[in-house]
């Protein structure tokens, strides 16, 4: 027997019974406040204070979450040493992450990563992150891997590469548990499928009974749509203006060149997904035209009809944009409640430093129940778990209603209901023209209709490269 719990016993989860075995693939399914993220703090010892009659799960098993990735991203920025050198310092080398790496060079070749050895952490996409990551935890010996959302920030080969790492570990003894939010995230080759809704172990067994019973309770169960807020509600059209006009668009890395040649004009209403495969420079575009990156001079661009480089204000700009970012949500590291960092989009800043009017309030406590994190609105943003963090976040770009909205894989960490309910309020607003969206994403669920065109990156990338990307983050 490899796992078994037995009458666990805490405020948010129950567990009568759940027992695992040697050479089975678990997947575990919850939505967001399921209870799935207090699993998973059981599993890596981060939940105390609860009562069990039997806890027989593996010691310091390894561990790939969001908190893990955030830790790691905090722990590279304080090694950070470009103000020392004169030169980005692109953080620790995968060759010196991933122990003995040249030894293990067939597994980064099944996770493509066998060309980025010499590549530093921060020049890595977020994607190339999460498989560094798990490369790190199977590299040193582990017996037990958990990780949550594995298919989070990866493209469509970088899935595929995935599963064909993973499918093979039970065979090799190794006890792998996987924690999705989306039904669609559930392998087909994991052979046992667990459900925990409202705290409680609903099902276990089989994956395919499971995944039948699963199926059958979400289609009885319809989600209650809620009404946006009344920026939205009662906002008129925005008028048709030129917002990002882009020729001959380039991004490089030093002498490594990301994407060239790229015409690029958003008007009002235009609403553009853009896509490609991890490191092909996605964030990088998104950054030139947020102006986070210095290529925003080196390229001709207008923003709002004026060229950059012309004496405009960085946050002349930002007040009209909206964004959801990987970075954003690395970076909000501040102190500060629910609340208070929705209420920080009508300031851009990253955190709330200025007293707010009452209406303000109330419009924030209007997104909240939208999001169904009313009972939130005090709770300190760094305390909550990653996907209300990301949900708090979007309301936050949503909040000051912006004539740009920038959406970088804005739906990480999200249940089906919550990513579902965000891309039915971004069609509203694409109908009734209320802002215009740039957005980012690799799933293929996410493609709506109301985008009007698409941008696959990856098309203006030169042969061969797939480990670059940022030089300030991983951020694709």
């Amino acid at each position: 027997m490899a796992m078994h719990i037995r009458n666990l016993r805490y405020p948010g989860l129950e567990l009568d019974e759940f027992i695992t075995r040697p050479r089975e693939a678990w997947c575990i399914y919850g939505e967001n406040r399921s209870g799935i993220d207090l699993f998973i703090d059981l599993l890596s010892g981060n939940l105390h204070d609860f009562s069990c009659d039997i806890l027989d799960i593996p010691k310091q098993p390894g561990m790939l979450s969001f908190q893990i990735q955030q830790e790691i991203f905090e722990e590279e920025l304080r090694r950070d040493n470009t103000d020392f050198i004169g030169k980005i310092d692109p953080g620790t080398r995968v060759c010196d992450f991933i122990p003995n790496a040249h030894a293990c060079l067939p597994l980064l070749r099944a996770f493509g990563m066998d060309r980025c050895l010499d590549v530093g952490y921060r020049q890595l996409s977020s994607g190339q992150c999460r498989k560094l990551i798990l490369l790190r935890e199977l590299s040193r010996g582990t017996r037990m891997l958990i990780v949550q959302n594995p298919y989070e920030g990866l493209d469509q080969q970088s899935c595929v590469e995935l599963d064909q790492a993973l499918c093979h570990l039970p065979d090799q003894e190794i006890e792998l548990i996987l924690t999705v939010n989306s039904t669609g995230d559930i392998p087909a080759w994991c052979t046992h499928l667990a459900v925990i809704s409202k705290g409680l172990l609903e099902h276990a067994g089989p994956r395919d009974h499971v995944f039948s019973l699963l199926l059958d309770a979400q289609q009885k169960t319809l989600p209650t749509q809620q009404t946006a807020p009344d920026v939205y509600q009662a906002a008129g059209q925005a008028p048709v203006e030129e917002l990002v006009f882009m020729k001959d668009g380039h991004a490089a890395y030093g002498e490594k060149l990301l994407f060239s040649g790229l015409n690029l004009t958003v008007r009002t209403g235009d609403h553009t997904l853009i896509t490609g495969s991890n490191g092909c420079g996605k964030s990088t575009l998104l950054d030139i035209i947020t102006g986070d990156s210095p290529k925003c001079y080196t390229n001709e661009l207008r923003i709002f009809g004026r060229k950059r480089g012309s004496g405009e204000s960085i946050w002349d700009i930002k007040r009209h944009m909206g964004i959801v970012s990987p970075v954003l949500h690395r970076e909000h590291r501040v102190p500060g409640s629910a609340l208070q960092i929705i209420l920080s989009g009508l300031y851009d800043t990253i955190g709330l430093y200025r007293q707010v009017h009452e209406a303000e309030k109330r419009t924030g406590m209007h997104w909240l129940a939208w999001l169904g994190l009313q009972d939130r609105a005090g709770t300190p943003f760094r305390k909550l778990p990653f996907a209300e963090q990301r949900l708090v976040l979007i309301a936050r770009a949503l909040i000051k209603r912006p004539r740009l909205l920038i959406f970088d894989e804005a739906t990480h960490g999200l249940d089906d209901v919550h990513r579902h309910a965000l891309l039915d309020l971004l069609e509203k607003i694409a109908d009734q023209r209320l802002s215009t969206i740039l957005f980012v994403s690799h799933r293929k669920d996410e493609q709506r209709p109301f985008f009007h065109q698409v941008i696959p990156l990856e098309d203006y990338a030169p042969r061969g490269l797939q480990c670059l990307s940022s030089p300030t983050a991983a951020k694709n």
